[in-house]
C-alpha cells in the first residue's frame, strides 16, 4: 500500500466512524452524557499534547499523529455542541415571522456560544501548531472549520437536505432556523471554492515524493476537503446521506427513526 493510499483510506475510515461513534454517545439516555464528556476530554488533553509533540516533527508518523490529534480536538468540540454543553445564548425555535437579517441575528444567538468555542479551538491549534515545521493539525483544523461554517451558512440559506435527524431532542429547535429549497444562491461558490483548492492539494501531493512527509501531510488535507465538498452535495442531492451514518442512531428512539424516514423522503 502507497502512503498516499494509506492517507484515504484513514481518512475515510476515521471521518465515518468518528461521526458514528458521536451520534451513538448522543444518542444514549442524557444521564451518561457526563461521563462519555469526561472521556473525551481526556482525549482533548491527549490531542493537545499530540499536537504540541508533533509540531517539530516531519516524518510520516509526525504528520499522522498531528491530523489525528486535529480530528480529536474537533471532536470535542462535536460532542460539547451535540449533548447541549457548548450551544448559544438562544434555546428556543425561532419566532414565527422572523426574516431576513432578523432572522440571521437569532440563527447566531442559537449557536454562538459554540462558534467562539470553535474559534477558541483553532487559535489553540495554531498556538501549537500554525508556524511550526509540521503545520498538518494547523490546517486540518481550519478545513474542519471554514468547510463546517460553510454547510451551516447553507443550510441557513436553504438546501433540499437538512440533516436534521442529526439532532438530538433536546437541540430539535435549531431546526426552526433551517430552511428547506432545492438550493440557495452560496452554494455553487462554496463548492466551486473548496473543489478547486482540493483540486491544487491532490496535485501538489501527487507531486510530492511518494512516502515523503510531504504526500502525508497534503493526502491527509486533500483527502478530507474531499469529503467536506462530498457531505455539501449530500446537502442539495436527492441522497439519504443518513444512511451512512444509521448504525450510530440505533441508540436513538422511535421519534429519531420517524425523522431518518422523512429525511429519506425529502432527499428523493
Amino acid at each position: 500500500m502507497t502512503a498516499l493510499s494509506f492517507t484515504i483510506l484513514y481518512t475515510l475510515f476515521i471521518w465515518w466512524f468518528s461521526t458514528g461513534a458521536i451520534l451513538y454517545l448522543d444518542g444514549l439516555p442524557r444521564s451518561t452524557y457526563k461521563y462519555s464528556f469526561a472521556a473525551a476530554t481526556l482525549v482533548l488533553i491527549a490531542a493537545l499534547y499530540g499536537l504540541d509533540h508533533s509540531a517539530a516533527d516531519t516524518s510520516v508518523s509526525g504528520a499522522v499523529i498531528a491530523f489525528s490529534s486535529s480530528l480529536m480536538v474537533w471532536g470535542w468540540l462535536e460532542m460539547s455542541f451535540l449533548m447541549g454543553y457548548i450551544t448559544g445564548s438562544r434555546r428556543t425555535p425561532c419566532p414565527l415571522g422572523a426574516r431576513g437579517w432578523r432572522r440571521a441575528r437569532y440563527a447566531f444567538e442559537a449557536v454562538m456560544h459554540h462558534e467562539l468555542a470553535l474559534a477558541t479551538g483553532a487559535a489553540a491549534v495554531g498556538a501549537l501548531s500554525f508556524d511550526a515545521d509540521n503545520g498538518t493539525g494547523f490546517w486540518t483544523y481550519m478545513i474542519l472549520w471554514m468547510l463546517r461554517s460553510s454547510a451551516k451558512l447553507n443550510v441557513f440559506l436553504g438546501v433540499r437536505n437538512l440533516s436534521e435527524a442529526f439532532l438530538p431532542e433536546h437541540l430539535r429547535y435549531l431546526q426552526t432556523y433551517f430552511m428547506r429549497k432545492p438550493m440557495n444562491l452560496l452554494f455553487p461558490f462554496s463548492v466551486i471554492a473548496a473543489t478547486t483548492v482540493a483540486t491544487l492539494l491532490w496535485r501538489l501531493a501527487l507531486l510530492a515524493p511518494e512516502g515523503s512527509f510531504e504526500a502525508v501531510s497534503l493526502g491527509f488535507l486533500a483527502t478530507l476537503l474531499s469529503l467536506a465538498v462530498l457531505e455539501h452535495w449530500f446537502l442539495v442531492l436527492p441522497i439519504p446521506a443518513d444512511a451512512l451514518w444509521r448504525w450510530g442512531m440505533r441508540s436513538r428512539g422511535a421519534e429519531d427513526e420517524r425523522l431518518i424516514k422523512e429525511g429519506v423522503r425529502a432527499s428523493r
